[in-house]
């Protein structure tokens, strides 16, 4: 299949780079050219606008940072949906509103193509490797026009309804449960140090025990090698457990653990992380506690 892939951060270039080693002609966008040289290297071609995607592919994947991104590089100065031949498929990987979701798909079918609701799960490792989660839901018709796609960069596919947002809102579920994960990751490590635990060793011991998680066994890892650099950043979870608590609150369903880890990452953020890899949501007890995070090295 001919496939651009418009986004090429972490989940996004291990998505174009298991499309090109299965055998896909694929071309990414990325405004940053040493993201467009490193798919270069790895055999796919590149642009900088989505304007300059080829006119005829088969699926355009987007894998950016927000809604008002997906709508840009779709239907902005420089978008490729007017583009995209009749009967292409628009797979919506992005973290999104249900509602969004829903509204882009009626805009993408009155134009006569596809769109499948297909946000992703898995991180770095999952991308890199070709085993993300999809939480798909569209039309029949959709899924069928994404499935080499979808199979190349996934080991799990879940078909979760014949219209868009149902991915969407399993998606921020995900985030809901991610987000707290992290944060309530970050306070547990900080109170160890706080009362004077070795962070390394209680990695280990929790790591076999049963408060252990998912997030803890792969975020403090991140702290205790005192590397910030993105893999997820503290503004994605600004950013989605947002998208949890307007869902809520339209829905007037408290959610007040989701609340608090928001509070938590926006302090982050305010502090000047937000960029900075998520785990480093602790620096927040940093700032209030005066604790001292693992040093490079080991220091």
């Amino acid at each position: 299949m001919k496939v651009g892939v418009i986004g090429l951060g972490t989940m996004g270039m291990g998505a174009a780079v298991n499309l090109v080693q299965k055998g896909h002609h694929v071309t990414g966008c990325d405004l940053r050219a040493s993201a467009r040289e490193a798919l270069v290297a790895s055999g796919g071609a590149a642009v900088a606008q989505p304007d300059a995607l080829p006119g005829d592919l088969d699926a355009v994947l987007i894998l950016v940072v927000n809604a008002a991104q997906e709508q840009d590089v779709l239907f902005g100065s420089a978008g490729c949906a007017a583009l995209l031949p009749p009967g292409a498929v628009v797979i919506c990987s992005t973290t999104v509103a249900p509602e969004v979701a829903r509204a882009l798909e009626t805009r993408l079918t009155e134009m006569g193509l596809l769109m499948l609701d297909a946000p992703v799960s898995g991180g770095r490792a999952g991308a890199e490797a070709g085993t993300m989660t999809v939480m798909g839901s569209g039309a029949p018709a959709a899924f069928e026009r994404a499935g080499p796609v979808l199979e190349a960069m996934a080991s799990k596919i879940w078909r979760l309804g014949d219209a868009a947002g149902a991915g969407s809102t399993v998606k921020m579920v995900n985030q809901l449960l991610a987000g707290v994960h992290i944060a309530v990751a970050a306070e547990a490590l900080a109170l160890g140090i706080r009362a004077g635990a070795d962070p390394r060793v209680l990695y280990d011991v929790i790591c076999s025990s049963a408060g252990s998680s998912w997030m803890w066994q792969n975020r403090v890892p991140h702290i205790l090698a005192a590397d910030d650099t993105p893999a997820s950043a503290v503004n994605i979870f600004v950013k989605d457990l947002g998208i949890v608590l307007d869902q809520a609150r339209a829905l007037a369903f408290p959610a007040p653990i989701a609340a608090t880890a928001h509070q938590l990452f926006l302090g982050a953020a305010a502090l000047g992380n937000g960029a900075k890899d998520d785990a480093f949501v602790i620096r927040v007890w940093e700032a209030l506690t005066g604790i001292g995070l693992p040093k490079p090295g080991g220091d």
